[in-house]
């Protein structure tokens, strides 16, 4: 394994998949045409409302730009798509764009020789008129540009559902974390369980990023990330505690529940049932709440930020981007182009904040922004922010990371946070060497 550094972020490539991947691109595409007709070929792995969201916005796009006709390649996805995607792409699949959520996957396909780099068209399309700067670096790799970001999203943002809020006698979100923990007993005294923990596959890691984030601010989260500071480093230690601390106030169900539980069933028990109070999880909940349980916005259901904990970071964030990149392998670059062009437009703005989602492109209509879209939008633009610490590590590290705090979540003594720290740490020593 060998590391390279790039700004925004610094990651390790998987050499060995880099070169089998490289290698299975050259056999299968060495002669990849760049307009070859008049189909756009995209590789989607989202579903549900995000799914429905992007069908929405090719069905635009394509109203407005009749002689191109988008086909896609839809993954059926269990957990992180990335595995998905990798298979696909090593199956022969050749497309013209793919929807990445993941910088270092993003480096992984770059290192592969995978991604056709877009700092030309950025100038000849002029995407800088819809996109500030700081999108178009956050979507660079060593200095090129290969990611257009058509949404972002606030993940530490808190969803609740204002009648069980008010059922429990809890009239405002709390601000501080003693204010949070204390309405645990409150929920608990009406029957609800206070937070939904998705622990079955990743999205238990949400809860204690924000807390590294809160503990140890913007630049702990990305020292970690580039393993610049330890897995045992005392700060992420206490990260791990004030998780503990937050499960040891009853905070959840018992860990078989929690790691039976996937991120929509969480979301389901908050939003849709009502059986749960809190659900730390990505925008796309909201987009599942307006499009799938078909909730009001701020009637029904609304969203604060994770609560200050008085450490002197309370001004973060964690944040996600979903972005297209271009493939190398795909015939139609012409279409493509077209289509990260409109991406970046106020008709793709407009079709995502009538489905919950915020847009960066500068073109956006924020009168058209729900409630939870403004609230949402408004922390991450106020906020120091850092990506979503599991999309920035290398995929053998982030599985280990994933599984120790499931077994974290089985025993949150502090014993048992040194065993779980000291196994990441000893995962991340060999994927970054």
């Amino acid at each position: 394994m060998a590391c390279v550094s790039s700004a925004p972020f610094i990651v390790c490539r998987r050499l060995a998949f880099g070169a089998l991947l490289t290698a299975v691109f050259a056999i299968l595409f060495p002669y990849a045409a760049t307009a070859a007709s008049n189909e756009l070929v995209i590789i989607d792995w989202l579903a549900g409302a995000e799914g429905d969201t992007i069908h929405a916005m090719e069905s635009a796009f394509q109203k407005s730009h009749p002689t191109i006709k988008i086909r896609e390649i839809s993954l059926t996805v269990q957990g992180d798509a990335r595995g998905a995607i990798r298979a696909a792409l090593m199956s022969g699949e050749s497309a013209d764009l793919l929807i990445n959520t993941w910088p270092a996957f993003r480096a992984e396909l770059a290192n592969a020789g995978l991604l056709r780099p877009l700092d030309a068209e950025w100038n000849t399309y002029r995407w800088s008129d819809n996109l500030g700067d700081e999108w178009k670096r956050l979507g660079q790799y060593k200095g090129v540009t290969y990611g257009v970001t058509y949404t972002f999203g606030d993940r530490s943002g808190i969803f609740y559902r204002n009648d069980v809020m008010k059922k429990a006698g809890i009239s405002t979100p709390p601000k501080t974390w003693g204010e949070f923990v204390g309405t645990f007993g409150k929920l608990r005294a009406v029957g609800i369980t206070p937070i939904a923990i998705p622990a079955k596959a990743w999205a238990h890691a949400e809860w204690f990023e924000t807390m590294l984030l809160r503990v140890g601010g913007v630049d702990a989260s990305s020292k970690l990330a580039a393993h610049q500071i330890a897995w045992t480093d005392p700060v992420v230690k206490m990260a791990l505690q004030m998780y503990a601390e937050m499960l040891k106030a009853n905070c959840c169900n018992d860990p078989d529940r929690m790691l039976a539980t996937e991120w929509d069933n969480a979301a389901d028990e908050v939003l849709k049932s009502g059986t749960h109070g809190y659900d730390m999880i990505g925008m796309w909940v909201n987009n599942r709440a307006k499009s799938d349980y078909r909730m009001e916005e701020g009637s029904d259901y609304a969203l604060f930020q994770f609560p200050s904990m008085g450490f002197g970071h309370d001004d973060t964030t964690s944040v996600d981007t979903k972005e297209f990149v271009a493939l190398k392998s795909g015939a139609n670059a012409v279409a493509a182009n077209q289509f990260l062009t409109w991406v970046t437009g106020a008709e793709a703005a407009a079709i995502q904040a009538r489905n919950g989602l915020v847009s960066p492109s500068s073109k956006a209509d924020a009168s058209l922004l729900s409630p939870v879209a403004i609230a949402s939008s408004n922390a991450v633009k106020s906020s120091r922010t850092q990506f979503v610490l599991g999309d920035l590590l290398p995929g053998d590290l982030v599985d280990e990371y994933r599984v120790q705090l499931q077994r974290f979540l089985q025993d949150p003594s502090d014993a048992n946070i040194d065993r779980v720290l000291a196994a990441i740490e000893a995962k991340a020593k060999d994927s970054y060497r």
